[in-house]
């Protein structure tokens, strides 16, 4: 075991970042963690044991001294998803990474990592970080790369882009991008993790609708009461599938939203494939209006226990919090696979 490499996780979700550091088994150990929303903020704690500061980041004085300084600052101002919010609300999302190069600037750490939506990097606020990791007095003793990372390449059973800066103290140079594991680009063109691969063993019906402990392990396979219209809708629809295949085989069960609406996402009440790595796990993978969340045969959307599966946590990390809000943490989460990579390439950096 290497000597322990002290990191602060900022806007930390339920920790996938952290916990994928701490799976690299490479002597990353959280010491601070700061995360606004309650539940992702006791899921963190449940999970690593360490102080967790769950108020506004803007009313945090002092920040907990570190080796290594982990994040994503909230993304919905850049996403395309955020489209919907006030030039408000967007603003102040998007205001939010100057905090984390508060903390920088404050604890001085070895290195950070930054993970924010793809978009963050072609946005007026990453010119402004590129301009002032050349000019500030504490930024500029540090060498960075960045680029736009899919996590299947990286072992996770799913296609999820995620832009990803890494900044390293006192280097001539960062080296980009952290070699792939898997998928035609790495060392040994090693197969994509599929979702057979990730969630054939789990059952295909469910037996709950509700979170709950059974000996001694929280069951997220929990289904939803679909009512016959949906069942009907989900069985009109083959692996692969989306809701054109509704119009051609059960117009009758359309809705008249879409009926209107010929053209579109191909991912609308889409049904996943086995053998490819899913799509973007997001918040509200339960909801097959929202995504291609079908499962490949079972007609219902996928279960909280297999989209976590789908974003690479194991089954024994727990969380807290309603069944929507875990929702929303699972959704969120950095892939710990993912982070696993990054943890490897930065720790060969320092």
């Amino acid at each position: 075991m290497s000597a322990a490499i002290r990191t602060l996780d900022l806007f930390a979700g339920a920790g996938g970042l952290s916990l994928g550091f701490e799976q690299a088994d490479l002597g990353f150990e959280p010491v601070h963690a700061v995360e606004i929303d309650a539940a992702a903020a006791r899921t963190f704690k449940r999970h690593f044991g360490c102080p967790v500061y769950d108020g506004p980041i803007e009313d945090l004085e002092r920040f907990e001294d570190a080796d290594v300084i982990l994040g994503g600052p909230p993304c919905q101002g850049f996403s395309p998803l955020g489209r919907d919010r006030d030039d408000d609300s967007r603003a102040q999302m998007n205001e939010l990474w100057q905090q984390y190069l508060r903390a920088v600037r404050q604890v001085k750490p070895k290195a950070f990592v930054i993970e924010n939506v793809p978009e963050f990097q072609r946005s007026a606020q990453f010119a402004r970080l590129l301009e002032l990791m050349e000019t500030d007095r504490e930024l500029s003793k540090y060498r960075f790369a960045y680029g736009v990372l899919n996590a299947a390449d990286y072992g996770v059973p799913q296609r999820r882009r995620r832009g990803i800066f890494m900044a390293v103290r006192g280097r001539k140079k960062v080296p980009w991008p952290p070699a792939p594991t898997h998928g035609p680009e790495s060392a040994n063109a090693t197969e994509y993790v599929t979702v057979r691969d990730a969630i054939e063993n789990i059952p295909l019906t469910t037996a709950r609708t509700e979170i709950e402990v059974i000996d001694g392990q929280q069951d997220l396979h929990v289904g939803r009461n679909a009512r016959p219209m949906s069942l009907a809708r989900y069985r009109a629809i083959p692996e692969g599938g989306n809701r054109f295949d509704l119009a051609r085989n059960r117009p009758d069960l359309l809705p008249k939203c879409w009926a209107n609406k010929p053209t579109g996402t191909t991912d609308v009440m889409g049904r996943l494939w086995w053998d490819r790595p899913s799509v973007t796990i997001r918040t509200e993978f339960y909801k097959p209006e929202k995504g291609r969340y079908l499962h490949p045969v079972a007609d219902r959307p996928i279960t909280h226990r297999e989209a976590a599966r789908l974003q690479s946590f194991p089954d024994d990390f727990e969380f807290e919090g309603t069944k929507i809000s875990i929702a929303r943490q699972i959704g969120n989460a950095v892939p710990p696979e993912l982070a696993q990579a990054l943890a490897r390439h930065l720790h060969a950096l320092l």
